[in-house]
């Protein structure tokens, strides 16, 4: 694979880019950017910690009501652009957004991506084969680099590594591919970085692949410490058998695999007794970070969040515990070697991946200070662990859980962890008696779907997929998904946007000489049906569908809960505050701010973060499926960003990058 950097006509013969401020570029007297941590946004998380916190002020409860939008940036490039609805695709009147560029049908390409930006230059990935470097006070296109064939970079986001100047090694942004590479760019001209694997790329699949050509990728950005590179990876969903989910480390400088992290642990590594069935650790996919790592820069342990080992429903080839599935991971930076681990859920059967950031923070008692973790899963729980130790702060109870009625299943891993403290975010249990009535037509739907299939049924929390149709709280979907809570320190809250929303499915024979002799399948056929309205999408259970909730972590108690999100149908029917589906994450500022968009509704919003309160709300050209970022310009003005291009539960698209400001 090959990739290609393009300059733009703002770019100077030398690559150079100077704005009012400041100037990038290749001579010997130019200063490497470092990452200022107080204005900039360098990583996913904004640190290493993951807080997805930013000290700035400027923009505060007093007067984010005024802001307005700055700039726009299209992600579209020229050779796939569809008739332009309007030059500008600026902000008009009020700070709504103006029409922008058309989006012809088929061209819909969504991103989950957050920009970062260091020392004046926004950088992001683009759902068109590009990743590109704005200016930050802009949006204009400094640098471009296309990606062949048909490959895509990591769905949502980069990294950004400040150089060595020891080693006399600038910057650098490193990101995966969906074809299975690893790519280091230099951060100041777009160029594939010198001395980094062949060209700039590392074949990403070296070492994990097995034998096996099963796709393998990465969908989150890497974390980086000191000049360690460490990736999770995106493997398969079935089969059994496949690319290994390893964590690894690599050099950032060469792109040398430094270690590897076995995340099914192999004969003679601790956690191997786990897997009881005879060699079925051996070749097993899944148990794979494919979301976010954070890392403890002081001390150097990489926190790495592990998913569903597979087949992920269907767990009598693999009986036992199945370490380090469903996982929080504690290793050592730069040796990989495991400090502690503590498993959210045991013998997966649910697909109940951890993937958001774990979030390193703290918990206060009386003169005490404890640094804590906080982590939850699609499963709906969060725990708050000593970082040091993994012990829990507030207590895990084990708790029984029905048993399965499929052949073969193991029932000897009987009960799964529940934390004492917070109580679930999301709901785990339905009866019948809460199917939903917001309005009569629906209510007749859902009564009908539970009525349809004879024996459908809920057990409570865990609920397991059977012989017979079950609904499943929290789906796949979570609960909470890959974008996980933000933290204030300044209140000591976390908060997350979750949803409500549960899986149906039954476990049904497989073929002859199938891998595994059970599979799930939900009961109109998919392996992923809902329990919702099949005309509307609407959840069957009782609103709320989608709440945004602030976790005290002082108390382990919530501090306010509300429903997020409208359904502006039902809107229009006179039934408010049912909440909606909604994917993508939220920031917090020291202005007391809370921002995020993720509802299908296509708002953006600020809300105080110490009530809940919202404060100023945006329409944006589409949903904003991803978690916005914001950062001080050089021109003294802090800037929010979002990237909107449509979202899981959307069917808007577009291809936008917003930046608003205060005028």
């Amino acid at each position: 694979m090959m990739g290609f950097y393009r300059r733009t006509s703002r770019v100077l013969p030398y690559l150079v880019v100077c704005t009012a401020m400041t100037c990038l570029g290749q001579s010997s007297n130019v200063r490497t950017p470092v990452a200022k941590t107080s204005d900039d946004w360098p990583m996913y998380g904004h640190d290493g910690a993951s807080t997805r916190f930013s000290p700035l002020t400027q923009i505060n409860v007093e007067n984010v009501s005024k802001l307005q939008r700055a700039w726009t940036y299209h992600e579209t490039p020229a050779d796939a652009q569809a008739p332009a609805a309007s030059a500008a695709g600026a902000a008009a009147p009020g700070g709504a957004p103006a029409a922008g560029r058309g989006f012809g049908r088929g061209r819909a390409r969504r991103s989950e991506a957050t920009p970062i930006m260091v020392d004046g230059v926004v950088y992001l990935p683009t759902p068109f084969n590009r990743v590109v470097a704005l200016e930050a006070i802009t949006g204009k296109q400094i640098w471009e680099y296309e990606l062949s064939n048909n490959d895509n970079a990591s769905t949502r986001g980069v990294a950004y590594w400040p150089g060595d100047a020891s080693r006399k090694f600038g910057p650098r942004i490193v990101f995966g591919t969906t074809s299975g590479s690893l790519i280091a760019l230099d951060a100041k001209t777009g160029r594939p970085a010198d001395g980094f694997g062949n060209n700039g790329i590392v074949d990403f699949k070296q070492g994990v692949a097995n034998g096996f050509t099963s796709p393998i990728s990465m969908s989150s950005p890497p974390s980086i410490h000191k000049n360690v590179i460490i990736t999770g990876i995106r493997v398969q969903e079935s089969p059994s058998h496949g690319p290994a989910g390893d964590t690894r480390g690599w050099d950032v400088v060469t792109g040398e695999l430094l270690w590897q992290f076995h995340d099914v642990p192999h004969p003679g590594e601790p956690g191997n007794e786990t897997w009881e069935t005879p060699d079925s650790w051996k070749d097993r996919s899944g148990t794979n970070a494919w979301g976010f790592i954070s890392v403890d820069q002081e001390t150097g342990s990489v926190f790495v969040p592990t998913g569903a080992a597979t087949l992920d429903a269907y767990g009598g080839d693999r009986k036992g515990a199945n370490l380090y599935s469903d996982t929080l991971l504690v290793l050592d930076a730069l040796t990989g070697k495991q400090k502690w681990h503590f498993q959210l859920t045991h013998h997966d059967t649910w697909d109940w991946d951890l993937e958001s950031a774990p979030i390193l923070a703290s918990v206060h008692r009386g003169a005490e200070t404890i640094p804590v973790v906080v982590i939850t899963s699609k499963a709906g729980l969060v725990f708050i662990l000593d970082r040091r130790t993994g012990k829990p702060v507030y207590g895990v109870e084990e708790r029984p859980i029905p048993p399965s009625d499929v052949p073969g299943e193991d029932n000897s891993q009987n009960t799964e962890p529940w934390p004492v403290k917070p109580p679930p975010l999301s709901r785990t249990s339905f009866t019948k008696g809460e199917i939903s009535t917001v309005t009569p037509e629906h209510h007749q739907a859902c009564e009908a779907l539970f009525e349809e299939y004879p024996g459908m049924h809920n057990d409570g929390p865990f609920t397991r997929y059977g012989l017979k149709p079950s609904i499943v709280f929290p789906g796949t979907w979570g609960g909470s998904d890959w974008q996980g809570g933000t933290y204030d320190p300044q209140l000591n809250y976390v908060f997350y946007n979750v949803n409500d929303y549960a899986d149906l499915g039954q476990m049904v024979p497989t073929k002859p000489g199938s891998e595994t002799p059970y599979e799930r399948r939900g009961p109109i056929g998919g392996p992923y049906d809902r329990f919702a309205d099949r005309k509307t999408g609407w959840p069957c259970q009782q609103p709320p569908w989608g709440e945004l909730v602030a976790l005290n972590l002082d108390t382990g108690e919530y501090a306010w809960r509300e429903p997020f999100g409208t359904i502006p149908e039902l809107d229009a029917k006179g039934v408010h505050n049912t909440g909606s589906l909604n994917m993508g994450g939220a920031i917090t500022t020291a202005g007391g701010l809370l921002f995020i968009a993720a509802t299908p509704d296509q708002h953006f919003h600020a809300f105080e973060a110490k009530t809940g309160k919202m404060l100023w709300d945006t329409t944006l050209e589409a949903a904003g499926g991803d978690t916005p970022m914001t950062y001080m310009g050089k021109d003294g003005k802090q800037y929010i960003i979002i990237v909107a291009t449509g979202g899981a539960f959307s069917q808007s698209s577009g291809d936008v990058v917003a930046a608003y400001a205060l005028p």
